[in-house]
């Protein structure tokens, strides 16, 4: 793909929507530092859910750390890996509490020495907390990257890499947003939503779909 491409499928996206964030709900970095911890391998409407009932007795680390795992557990039951993400909120807490006072740090040599938190997790925190230019792929934006010819790579990393070299600058940072939301409810995994799609013309996608009696078949 192009560099006039890549420009005008970005150019699209600021125009449907200048202003793209997270679908996780959140106040503060440390609220959403947990947030992001609990998603994985999760629905962020499961999280929100959680974390409506959860922000209310611990949205801080001192208090995180007070509420204890017992505490925290019957909050987070319903999400996958409750317990171990439980034990990391409380070890993160806790360390952010002795390293940091109390504050989510803003560079991702700190931020990857917390527990639960990797890189993808890393660049959620710095971009979407932060305003850093960092892009944070998740299975949608690897899809994305790959299928539509924007990034391709066979590992997040090198999918991460490529799009920080060809998302032109004006709209690196809220990339990971626009990615992510496109390949959600656009770019789906099993049956993408061709018709709809506002860069269809501009996607190199060899197998689009499109609407025929009432369904989407392939072309």
């Amino acid at each position: 793909m192009n560099a006039q491409k890549r420009a005008e499928i970005f150019a699209r996206f600021a125009r449907a929507n200048p202003d793209p964030t997270t679908e996780l709900t959140y106040r503060t970095p440390y609220e959403l530092l947990v947030a992001v911890i609990l998603s994985a391998q999760a629905t962020d409407k499961s999280v929100n859910a959680a974390t409506a009932e959860l922000f209310k007795v611990a949205d801080t680390p001192s208090a995180m750390v007070t509420l204890g795992l017992d505490g925290l557990i019957p909050y987070i039951r319903t999400i996958g890996l409750f317990r171990s993400k439980a034990k990391h909120l409380i070890e993160t807490s806790r360390l952010l509490i002795e390293r940091h006072g109390g504050e989510v740090p803003t560079t991702r040599e700190a931020l990857e020495q917390l527990p639960g938190v990797g890189r993808k997790t890393a660049n959620v925190i710095l971009n979407t907390a932060f305003g850093q230019d960092t892009i944070a792929v998740d299975t949608h934006i690897f899809r994305v990257a790959n299928r539509t010819g924007l990034a391709p790579g066979k590992t997040p990393l090198e999918v991460e890499n490529r799009l920080l070299k060809f998302v032109p600058e004006p709209y690196r940072k809220n990339a990971h947003h626009w990615l992510i939301l496109h390949g959600r409810y656009v770019c789906r995994a099993r049956m993408p939503d061709c018709p709809a799609c506002l860069i269809r013309d501009l996607c190199e996608y060899p197998k689009k779909t499109r609407a025929a009696g009432g369904a989407k078949r392939e072309e």
